[in-house]
This record gives structure tokens, sequence and C-alpha cells, in this order.
């Protein structure tokens, strides 16, 4: 799996993942937290996740144009760990939200957020833009793809354990308090907090006082409004207290990255330095034939820059309405949401290995399946995983989101699927993942010209921006309709952008001079 990889591929990919690591704490409760420290409907919050996720795909524009004028990455990448670091500092002080303090404490929150978006965009793409300039000298040329997708794994390892983290520190510290953890309880408790929302109906206040009795209070219809109000207010307290403070392990985690680059950051490439060594002169002829090849890269980069856009919109539902899916649907028991969003980088360290080597039996039996072609087969099984989803949740004959939360908790237990849904839709999806995001990195650094690395990186993840932007259609669809149609939503996006990509294949090999 490593051998003929450059020296410089196993730093990098360890700075990655601590960076990763951190990122991916947050990440996985990031909707979830907005929901149980403010109070904010799922439709709002995942506006706000989808801006925080669009952002750094966004500045990753801004990091590579940075480094690109500069010719320094190596700095670039050092200021985005340490304004990162600064971003989870600010969130992991736990401030209660009440009345008084929600607004100026939720803008504080987006900005810390914009601080993480901020670093990430001047780190992310230019550390990826030093590993494929590793695989610019001949000797490494032919494991561009293997090397990305080695890099890819560790991104995994890091995003593996992070789902963990969150919850175990916040199960901890309600255990602390004698309570218990239920995913459920911060929506009601924010419910008859709030002064707009008098929670009316029984079957609501009914299910406070058994989630309440569940996590160690008891409570029932002769328990006064006073008392109900201080256990509402002192579990979302402690719920959140929690949350905050796993994230000083994401600052811990971007203080290890930052060292390990600091240390290692010589045995990456200096473009300046390798730019300034280059004096080649080229005739009149030459430069016209150079730009005219950068011009089809270029149209070939942003041709697969448009399918990459709805893969990610499908894909990073992993965050919205597939962590409310299996939140609200599936039978997890003592399982917390967010853990189920580790089977995917779980399944990324698994199949990595199965991957490389079926690409490679095939190679050496000379059917060798080029980059723009596997993408396409990526698009293809990620339609067939939420076509599974829709499937399943069709013959459950599932409501809405919305709707099904109203419904007395014994009909909720009842009609939840089994975890069986979740592990073989990742599955699926983490294929079609392994199909696209690690070979879109090396499709970008193949066609990218050596000038405008860091910016045409950038690109690749301004593309995952505009998906991410879309990300909020998910929950809206989730809680307004039946749910199979948000799965076939998706599935139809992935089945349109498979046939588009299979369209411009042959061009792209061209392009590329993959063989056809």
């Amino acid at each position: 799996m490593f051998k003929n990889q450059p020296k410089g591929l196993i730093p990098a990919a360890l700075s990655n993942m601590g960076e990763r690591f951190g990122y991916y704490i947050m990440n996985a409760v990031l909707v979830l937290f907005l929901c149980s420290k403010f109070g904010l409907k799922e439709e709002t919050a995942t506006i706000v996740y989808s801006c925080f996720y669009a952002g750094i795909y966004v500045l990753s524009l801004v990091g590579g144009l940075i480094a690109d004028r500069t010719q320094n990455y190596k700095g670039t990448i050092i200021s985005g760990l340490l304004v990162m670091t600064l971003g989870y500092v600010v969130l992991a002080i736990p401030i209660f939200a009440d009345g008084n303090n929600t607004a100026w404490l939720l803008t504080l929150t987006c900005c810390a957020l914009f601080m993480i978006a901020f670093g990430n965009g001047l780190f992310k793409g230019n550390l990826q833009a030093l590993v494929g300039q590793l695989y610019d000298n001949p000797k490494y040329a032919s494991q561009r793809d293997s090397g990305f997708q080695i890099f890819y794994v560790f991104i995994n390892i890091g995003g593996l354990i992070a789902p963990f983290v969150a919850p175990m520190l916040r199960s901890w510290w309600l255990e602390a308090h004698n309570l218990l953890y239920n995913a459920d309880l911060p929506a009601l408790c924010h419910q008859y907090l709030s002064v707009t929302d008098s929670m009316v109906g029984m079957e609501n206040i009914n299910n406070l006082y058994a989630l309440a009795t569940q996590v160690g209070h008891s409570m029932d219809a002769t328990t006064n409004a006073a008392e109900i109000s201080a256990f509402c207010s002192e579990y979302l307290k402690i719920f959140n207290e929690g949350i905050h403070y796993s994230f000083i392990a994401s600052v811990a985690a971007m203080l290890i990255s930052l060292c390990i680059f600091i240390a290692t950051k010589k045995g990456l490439p200096s473009p300046a330095k390798k730019e300034a060594a280059e004096t080649v002169k080229y005739t009149a002829e030459e430069k016209q034939a150079m730009a005219k090849e950068i011009k089809q890269r270029m149209y070939a980069l942003f041709a697969v820059l448009g399918i990459a856009i709805f893969f990610w919109f499908s894909f990073h539902q992993n965050g919205t309405s597939l962590s409310l899916f299996a939140r609200d649907f599936v039978k997890t028991d003592s399982i917390a949401p967010e853990i189920w969003q580790a089977l995917n980088p779980l399944f990324v360290i698994l199949l990595t290995p199965v991957i490389m080597w079926f690409f490679a039996s095939l190679a050496r039996r000379g059917k060798v399946i080029s980059t723009p072609r596997k993408i396409a087969i990526g698009m293809g099984l990620a339609a067939m995983a939420y076509i599974f989803l829709t499937v399943v949740c069709a013959i459950d004959m599932f409501p809405s989101g919305e709707e099904f939360r109203n419904m007395p908790i014994e009909a909720r237990e009842a009609a939840k699927t089994g975890p069986w849904v979740l592990i073989l839709l990742y599955f699926f999806l983490t294929v079609a993942e392994l199909f696209i995001s690690p070979l879109g990195l090396s499709f970008v650094s193949k066609v990218a010209p050596k000038h405008l690395q860091g910016l045409c990186q950038g690109l690749w993840l301004g593309a995952t921006a505009v998906g991410n932007l879309l990300l909020w259609i998910g929950p809206l669809i989730y809680n307004a309709c039946p749910i199979w149609e948000a799965w076939v939503v998706f599935a139809a996006v992935c089945f349109i952008s498979m046939g588009a990509m299979l369209g411009m294949v042959k061009w792209l090999e061209r392009v590329t001079d993959e063989p056809q």
C-alpha cells in the first residue's frame, strides 16, 4: 500500500489527520448542538450548518489565492491551523443560553464557526496542493491516484475516532450531575421554556414527564411549573456544557497537527524555490500551445467540478437529514445519533485497501479504469444508496420527521427501523465516496497548471461549497413530506450526474492523456 510513495506523503497525511479529528468532533454534533443550545428549529440549524460548511470550501479559494500569490504555501498552512485553533477555543467556552443572551451568544458562535472556516480555507486546499506536487516527480507520477487514496485514509482515521468524543464527554458530564442522555429531551425542554411556544397538547407534556423520569428526575402531572422549568434549564445547561468541553479536544488536535507540520515541513515541496530554479525560455508558438492546453485543462476541471457539486449535496446529508433520520427513525438504544457518522470513516479505512487492490489488479491485466470513469461509477453507487433508503422508508410507511416526532413515544419506538439500515446505507455511500473524493483530488492535481495548484484545489473545494449551500433542502423535505421523497431527490440527482459524467468521459480522458 505504501510502496513507491514519496516520503512527504505520510507527514502531510498525519498533519491532515489531526486537523480532521478536531474538525469532525465539531461537525458530528453541530446541527444537534445548535438545536439543543439555542432551541433553533432544525431547518434553521441546518441553514447555519450549510453556510458554515460552504464557507469552509469557498474560503479555500481565498487560501489558494493567497498561497499562489505569495508562493508561501507552508506559511499559509500554519496560519490556517492557528486561526482554527482560536475558533475552537471560543466554542469551548461554556456559557448557558437564556432569553437575555441568546442573540449575542449565537452571534459569537457564528463568529467562531467563521474562524474555523477561514482557517480551514487557508489550510486544506494548500496542503492538498503540496501533496499533488509530490507526484510531479516522474518517479512517483504513476502512484498519484493511490497516493491520494492513502491520504484520504488518514483523513478518515481522524473522522472515525472523532464522533465518539462529544457524546462520550456529554454523557460523562450528565452522569456526573446524576442525569442521563436522551436525544429527544432538549427539544421538549426548549419547548416548555419558550415564551412563544407554551407546549400545548397533552401528548408533548406527557412525553416530557416520561423522558425526565427516564433520565433520573421523577416528574408527573402533580409537579409544579416552577420545578419543571428548573429541571429543563438545568438539563439544557449540563447537556450543552458537556458538548462545549468536547471542543477542548479539537483545540488539542489542532495543536498536535501544527506541531507535526512544523516538524516535517522540510520534507514537502517548496514551489517558489522550484519555480526560481527553472529558467527555461519558450518560443511564441510554444507559449500559444501551452495556453491552449491550459485552457482545455481548465474546461475539463470545471466540467468535473459541476458533477462534484451534486455529489457533495447528496453525500453531506450525513451531517443534516441523515443525522436526523438516525435520531428519529432508527433503533439505536443507548447509541447517540452522532456516533453513527463514524460508520463512514470506518468503511473508508476498511475498503480503501480493497479498492486499491481491485484497481491495481485491473491495471496488471491491462484494463485500466480512468479517473473520470471512476467518478461516474461513484455517482451511480451514491444513487443506489439513496434508492435503498427510499425503498426501506416507503415499505415502513414513514411519515415526515416532524409528524413522527409528534407521535406518542411508544408508537415511535414500535415504528423505528433497525440499525442495519444505517450500516448498509453508509457502506454504499462510502464506496461511492472512494470512487469520487480522493480521485477527484487526484484529477485536480493532474489538470491544474503548476502556477495555479492552490487555486485549482480551492476550486475543487469551492464546488463542494456550492453543494453544501444546498444541504438545507434535505431537512426541509424531511420535515415537510414523507421522508422517502427526500431520498428520491438525492437518488435522482446522483443518477443524472452519472449520466452527464459518462457523456464527457472520452473528452476528459483525452485532456488528461488517460487510457480510453
